[in-house]
């Protein structure tokens, strides 16, 4: 990643590539919420950063204003993962009508039943990682856990190889920290990533299987016999693209920051395991308080939102974090409420772009967890100073010592 000038004024140089601001956002956010909630940044071509839970929503609910077709903001004018690059990522770069047909498409491949059916499969998989490291006394939870339990689930759906998981860790990385302040630095990678995928669609042309691929396969087949919405391989090319990185990085994130929370907080950590009645609002909170995800968008027309003038083609972060931890939405915000009972959060977006997935990545995390603390009810953080968290568009630890002080 090129090295970056550090932020003087996070009212005026917002810069969440900033090594402050990754290593803790939250003072900044408070700070931009109360005195700045609509800031903007020269940084990165220029965007504009509300903060606050009310003007995230409300800017989410209106994509005929701001337009979900460019998800990550680069620094480059070329629309990264966007369809207007040739390389879409259906559903969330498309804006309706095209986004309503293809996000109707694939609800039931992340229907509450169908994830229900991985369920079993996503525990086999905790249970595996486990055991290769739960006798050593130690383990790095993001590399060694985390990482490797939705790239598993979400590989296996789509019907590619899941001991390529190292390769996808290394795209993502390209895609969502270096591309959007290295363009250059990051080309060869990403194209290597659609390549691999577009091979993987080829050869689910000739060998169909019972996976997400051959179901969007099926589907384009469908489409051209019944003279329906054509589907472009490079749809189904970017959707794939889509589910590998949205798949693999939030839920890897969001499980990590649970397991780096619970390693800080003992109390958090005993009640759960001697109330596991507690995981699903324990659950909420950790999407809420550590939310992963910052979206962006692009501005369709001119206009104008509280008090700020916007004109066409500006960007704008969607930091839902920030909202997340906004203190006219939710009592006490910075502090970790395992049994808060009112928790509308928007870890998961909100609006018609609301994540697709989130019936899959609540699954994947709660499953994580529960076989973390059965196997390991006592634990703590190793060396703090070793934990490191990924920057930009999608926040968690990448690396995460943690040692354990009982297993079973």
């Amino acid at each position: 990643m090129k090295t970056r000038p550090p932020v003087q004024d996070w009212q005026t140089d917002f810069d969440h590539f900033d090594p402050t601001f990754v290593a803790n956002p939250y003072p900044i956010y408070d700070e931009l919420r109360r005195e700045c909630p609509v800031a903007h940044s020269d940084r990165l071509h220029g965007y504009w950063i509300p903060t606050r839970y009310e003007d995230l929503a409300a800017i989410a609910h209106d994509p005929s204003t701001f337009s979900s077709r460019q998800v990550v903001i680069t620094d480059t004018n070329m629309m990264m993962m966007s369809d207007g690059a040739g390389y879409g990522a259906p559903p969330i770069t498309s804006d309706p009508p095209f986004h309503t047909y293809f996000r109707r498409l694939l609800l039931p491949v992340f229907s509450p039943p169908k994830v229900a059916e991985w369920e079993p499969r996503t525990r086999k998989i905790c249970k595996g990682l486990l055991d290769k490291f739960i006798e050593r006394g130690s383990c790095d939870a993001a590399t060694e856990y985390a990482q490797h339990i939705p790239a598993t689930v979400i590989s296996t759906m789509l019907g590619i190889p899941p001991e390529d998981d190292d390769r996808f860790a290394e795209w993502i990385h390209q895609l969502l920290e270096v591309m959007p302040t290295d363009p250059e630095g990051s080309f060869g990678a990403i194209m290597e990533m659609f390549e691999y995928l577009r091979l993987k669609v080829e050869d689910h042309k000739l060998h169909p299987h019972d996976d997400i691929i051959s179901y969007l396969l099926n589907a384009q087949a469908e489409s051209l016999r019944d003279g329906g919405e054509p589907i472009e391989d490079a749809t189904i090319l970017g959707a794939c693209v889509l589910m590998l990185i949205a798949g693999i990085d939030t839920t890897w994130s969001s499980i990590g920051s649970a397991i780096w929370h619970l390693s800080q907080n003992p109390d958090d950590l005993r009640r759960l395991v001697n109330e596991p009645e507690l995981m699903t609002t324990a659950v909420e909170e950790v999407l809420r308080a550590y939310s992963p995800v910052t979206m962006a968008r692009e501005v369709l027309h001119d206009t104008e939102y509280n008090g700020c003038p916007m004109k066409k083609g500006d960007r704008l972060l969607m930091p839902f974090p920030s909202a997340n931890r906004d203190p006219e939405m939710f009592p006490n915000p910075d502090e970790f409420i395992i049994d808060r009972e009112e928790n509308r959060h928007l870890a998961f977006g909100v609006g018609i772009h609301r994540c697709l997935g989130s019936n899959l990545a609540r699954m994947e995390l709660r499953v994580a967890i529960e076989e973390f603390i059965r196997r390991a009810p006592e634990f703590h953080l190793g060396d703090p100073d070793a934990v490191t968290w990924s920057a930009g568009s999608v926040r968690g630890p990448r690396r995460l010592p943690i040692v354990f002080d009982r297993v079973s």
